[in-house]
């Protein structure tokens, strides 16, 4: 029986080891793929070479999930998915950092850039406002809360309407600094007769 169960074991092993690339060997195939995918001297963005990097990252994070590049990977696999328009995957991929990998120093962004990809990708803007409410309320003294506060605040309005709004702050502003100023001259003259 205890041969049966090493020879079975072993049989697992090979199988499973040759089932896929090494932890090394895959990293060194994704970092191949980023060189190729991020150098500077290409002009046009690869869809397919995008594709195929999110991919990796989400099967080194499949293979070998408890290491400590696996939150990085799905990190930036989200990241390219988010700027490749392609929200859903993003959306999964934020999800899952969140529920596997609670302690990972980027996890609190995932759930802001959930709002973001709600907001700008999939137009759903209650779902958008909740998660910027949550990541407010949950993460008060992150770096990204003043950016999810004007998310909130121009949340469903258009560029032009932003501007407009903006223009007409500095407008208003402008005209309280000319209405201290024009006191504090008058206290001035009066101060001198």
């Amino acid at each position: 029986m205890k041969k049966i169960s090493l020879t079975l074991g072993l049989f697992l092993l090979i199988f499973f080891t040759a089932c896929g690339p090494s932890r090394e060997k895959s990293v060194l195939q994704i970092k191949e793929v980023e060189k190729k995918l991020y150098d500077r001297n290409i002009t046009r963005f690869s869809k397919s070479g995008a594709d195929s990097l999110v991919k990796m990252y989400d099967d080194f994070a499949k293979r070998f999930p408890e290491d400590s590049l696996s939150p990085a990977y799905l990190f930036n696999g989200a990241g390219i998915s988010m700027n490749s328009n392609e929200g859903a995957k993003a959306l999964e991929l934020f999800n899952l950092i969140i529920e596997k990998y609670p302690s990972y120093r980027k996890a609190p962004l995932c759930l802001f850039f959930k709002g973001y990809v709600e907001e700008n990708l999939l137009h759903n803007l209650d779902k958008a406002k909740e998660l910027y409410l949550q990541f407010i309320e949950k993460y008060p003294s992150n770096e990204f809360v003043s950016s999810a506060k004007a998310s909130l605040q121009n949340l469903g309005k258009t560029p032009e309407q932003m501007m407009r709004e903006f223009e007409a702050r500095q407008k208003a502003d402008s005209t309280r600094v000319a209405d201290s100023v024009a006191k504090l001259k008058g206290k001035r003259k009066k101060m001198k007769k």
